[in-house]
């Protein structure tokens, strides 16, 4: 036959027909195998439920597949109704197709997970068992897995309680595999708590503000500080920060798992950091130093820290001063360990007072010359007080004397005339 000619040809593609049969309706392939295609239910019953499919004779989906439905999603089906089914490779005894409902709808389940993958989005599952590297938790029609090192929640019970107790729970979780020819399905709640975590972040930054006042829980403590969980974010208390007077280390003053009640000191969107304080709930120490001290004063301090130039004493928790070391003794001191040491207690003077630098300079000789000159009063006083009576007791000694003389005058006199009366009577 030959080919048409270019007049021919126009004609072809005016043609109604060509036109007709150029259309998407019209451009109709046979369903092949691993398919999912929509058909018509033209007929159900317990053991079989057949569709259309366009077909020269209706697909079936046999009793094996109704059986393994879920009985709700059964139920839904009438005839008249819409339906995707998988194309399978068999035919039954009288050469229809065999179809599945079930695949299908597993196949749609496997393309949703993969789609989920991909967004990243978070969904919710409840654990319904759990063997011994994980849980298992159902999505669709199919079955996910959760490996315990992708797991979170049940932190700090053994590993078997921890599975156990989690069966039941609803979990936010992520998918992180798809693999629908090896049945692999693999999700994940430590990526899901981690997304999660960093949206309520993101929204507590958004509205914080320095200032504001806060509950949160202690979470963890390092040496430089301790961390505090706001609902959604933590916030870091420096060390410097837990209270008024020094903290060696955080675990002196707070311990994990303890609600506290904080206070916002900067909140930094572009780093995600949040800076807190405990000390700043509290007075500052520094506001009523000038009420309860005065230059001249002679107070008790513990030495806190030594350092070449001199030595730290506390006052009380939150006003510590410094002794110089030309202020620890008189005479030339190589370092303040020679004189004191951390821990000891010892009577100073206040020699200055800085409020606005908050700074208080102390002297230990000028208590210590102090303490020495009062002593050497002490001494002075009670040696005269010694003296005088020694005099007032001298002064009493003398008449005493002389009474005792006379005694032995008076002794004389008496012998004396005892003597004449003899002789006279003689």
């Amino acid at each position: 036959m030959s080919e048409f000619t270019d007049a021919q040809q126009n004609d072809k593609q005016m043609s109604p027909m060509w036109q007709y049969l150029e259309q998407e309706e019209y451009d109709y392939r046979e369903p092949e195998p691993g398919d999912i295609v929509e058909g018509v239910v033209v007929r159900k019953s317990n053991s079989e439920i057949l569709v259309d499919l366009g077909l020269k004779r209706e697909a079936v989906v046999t009793s094996r597949d109704i059986d393994r439905m879920p009985r709700e999603d059964l139920d839904a089906i009438h005839v008249g109704d819409t339906v995707n089914v998988f194309v399978t490779a068999k035919e039954d005894d009288e050469g229809r197709r065999i179809v599945s409902i079930n695949l299908a709808m597993m196949q749609e389940d496997w393309q949703r997970a993969e789609d989920m993958a991909e967004s990243g989005e978070i969904f919710e599952g409840e654990v319904i068992s759990y063997n011994k590297g994980g849980v298992i938790v159902p999505f669709g029609r199919l079955r996910g897995f959760v490996p315990a090192s992708q797991l979170v929640s049940g932190a700090g019970q053994s590993f078997q309680n921890r599975l156990q107790g989690l069966v039941g729970k609803t979990l936010k979780l992520k998918v992180v595999e798809v693999n629908a020819r090896r049945r692999r399905l693999i999700f994940s709640e430590r990526a899901a708590m981690r997304e999660v975590e960093q949206e309520q972040k993101e929204k507590l930054l958004e509205t914080l503000q320095p200032g504001d006042v806060r509950k949160g829980v202690v979470t963890n403590l390092q040496p430089f500080g301790a961390f505090v969980d706001l609902g959604g974010a933590d916030g870091l208390i420096h060390v410097s920060e837990l209270a008024w007077h020094r903290v060696k280390h955080p675990r002196d003053v707070l311990e994990v798992g303890q609600e506290v009640e904080v206070y916002i000191l900067k909140v930094d969107r572009e780093n995600d950091r949040i800076g807190l304080s405990l000390k700043r709930l509290q007075p500052d120490p520094w506001s009523q130093v000038t009420q309860k001290y005065a230059v001249g004063d002679v107070v008790e301090a513990e030495i806190t820290n030594l350092t070449e130039f001199g030595a730290f004493a506390r006052i009380e928790d939150g006003i510590e001063g410094l002794i110089h070391i030309s202020e620890l003794q008189s005479g030339n001191v190589k370092h303040p360990r020679e004189v004191v040491h951390r821990g000891q207690r010892v009577q100073v003077r206040i020699i200055s007072i800085d409020t606005e630098r908050q700074r208080i300079g102390l002297s230990l000789k000028r208590a210590r010359e102090e303490e020495e000159s009062d002593q050497t009063a002490e001494d002075v006083a009670t040696t005269g007080e010694a003296a005088e009576a020694t005099e007032t007791a001298l002064a009493a000694e003398e008449p005493v004397a002389e009474t005792a003389d006379t005694s032995v005058e008076a002794e004389a006199t008496i012998e004396e005339a005892d003597s004449s009366a003899e002789e006279v009577a003689e």
